[in-house]
C-alpha cells in the first residue's frame, strides 16, 4: 500500500504554479492506494493531473517544477537508506559527492 496526494474535488482547481496563487494545504488530501505502478507511470499521472487542474491558466517552467518536486524526496530517501553517508548516497544516485552536496544545500537538506 502506498500513500498518494490527490486533489480535493470539493474545491475548485488551485493555481499552484510559480507566479500564480499558491495552493492551500486543504486543496490536497492523502489517500491510500494499492498502486504498484512504475515511477514513470506515477509521474505521468501526476503531470496529467496537474495540467488538467490548471484549467486554462498559463503554465511556464514545468520542467523545473517537476524536477524540484522529485529531487528533494529522492535525495531524502536515498540519504536515509545510506544512513547519512554522502559517499554511499552519491554512488547510489550516480552523482559525485560534490554535486550531491550542492544539490542538498540547494534544498536545505541536512544529513
Amino acid at each position: 500500500m502506498t500513500t498518494a496526494l490527490q486533489d480535493d474535488d470539493d474545491h475548485p482547481p488551485p493555481s499552484a504554479h510559480p507566479g500564480t496563487t499558491a495552493c492551500r494545504a486543504t486543496d490536497l488530501h492523502v489517500v491510500q492506494t494499492e498502486r504498484a505502478d512504475p515511477l514513470s507511470k506515477c509521474v505521468e499521472d501526476a503531470v496529467a493531473n496537474y495540467l488538467r487542474n490548471m484549467d486554462g491558466h498559463a503554465i511556464t517552467d514545468l520542467y523545473r517544477l517537476v524536477i524540484e518536486e522529485v529531487e528533494r524526496p529522492l535525495f531524502e530517501t536515498v540519504l536515509r537508506s545510506a544512513q547519512g553517508n554522502l559517499t554511499l548516497a552519491a554512488r547510489i544516485l550516480g552523482l559525485t559527492r560534490s554535486t550531491l552536496r550542492k544539490r542538498l544545500a540547494h534544498h536545505n537538506i541536512t544529513r
